[in-house]
């Protein structure tokens, strides 16, 4: 073994690694998106073309679970980022408390997903949820208010909690960008007359463009792809009001072992969320130096 090969041969058992759990996962998704794959009848199994695809896009449940995915999606990354920059400027003063605060802001990250959704599907009970009585008690509702008999109210439920539960991930993201960035630029900023709106918006916020990019791109991922609070709490319902597409996905393979046609699915929504992370990075400029 010569120097040169070296170092390729050193990675090689990671790169295989990757290729066995990531790569071959993918092609076979796409591979099974062009068969006729339903497990309880194997003998049917066959290349039938793009007759997943055809099918696929003549089922409207389809085309309102992908309405209800932008818009869920949308919401979630919206509010978690607006919330988790608060909470890290927050975070970023100094003040008495500061460790209790960062402990209680965090805790949502702890917790599992279907956890939450147990918990939260308790608190909106129409009948016995502590939301409700919360409410009443404040005099803001004289009735108590069914969250899951309406798709608005149930939609409106599955973000409120969602979005208490991913603020921790913006929180701790965006204070670490704003710990990067030197204290100099304020004094200079203050001894110029600029006024806090000013320094955010000139100061703060190009040299954090980088990290709310990124973040809000992860974070973007990740909640389109969220099945477990979404399950948990209304299972796509009422009337499909709340399905999203990895819902509808999994609803449609266990209602049927349909491989192929669940396959199908699963290579659109990459598809749409490759498209989405290749021109996001590229319309926001990610990897550039902020300009102050």
């Amino acid at each position: 073994m010569n120097r040169k090969s070296a170092p390729y041969l050193m990675i090689l058992p990671s790169m295989a690694m990757i290729a066995l759990f990531m790569f071959y996962p993918i092609f076979m998704t796409f591979f099974n998106s062009f068969h006729n794959y339903i497990l309880t009848r194997p003998k049917d199994y066959g290349f039938n073309g793009l007759d997943n695809y055809v099918k696929l896009f003549e089922d409207p449940v389809f085309f309102k679970a992908l309405k209800n995915t932008v818009v869920w999606t949308i919401w979630n990354v919206v509010l978690q980022a607006g919330f988790g920059l608060m909470v890290a400027i927050l975070m970023n003063t100094d003040f008495k408390g500061r460790k209790l605060y960062r402990m209680v802001v965090f805790s949502p990250w702890a917790f599992g997903g279907m956890i939450v959704a147990l918990v939260f599907s308790y608190m909106f009970t129409g009948q016995t949820g502590v939301i409700n009585d919360i409410l009443m008690r404040a005099g803001i509702i004289k009735d108590r208010i069914p969250w899951f008999a309406t798709g608005t109210r149930a939609m409106g439920v599955l973000i409120f909690t969602t979005t208490w539960r991913g603020i921790p991930f913006f929180a701790v993201s965006f204070l670490a960008a704003l710990q990067s960035i030197p204290h100099d630029y304020y004094e200079a900023a203050d001894v110029d007359g600029a006024g806090v709106i000013y320094q955010f918006l000139h100061i703060t916020m190009p040299l954090i463009r980088n990290t709310v990019i990124l973040t809000t791109m992860l974070r973007t991922i990740w909640t389109f792809n969220i099945v477990d609070i979404i399950a948990g709490m209304t299972a796509g319902g009422p009337n499909n009001a709340t399905m999203t597409l990895p819902m509808y996905l999994m609803s449609k393979f266990n209602e049927g072992m349909d491989i192929g046609y669940s396959s199908c699915m699963a290579a659109v929504m990459a598809v749409i969320l490759a498209i989405f992370a290749i021109g996001y990075s590229l319309v926001g400029g990610f990897g550039k130096e902020g300009d102050l």
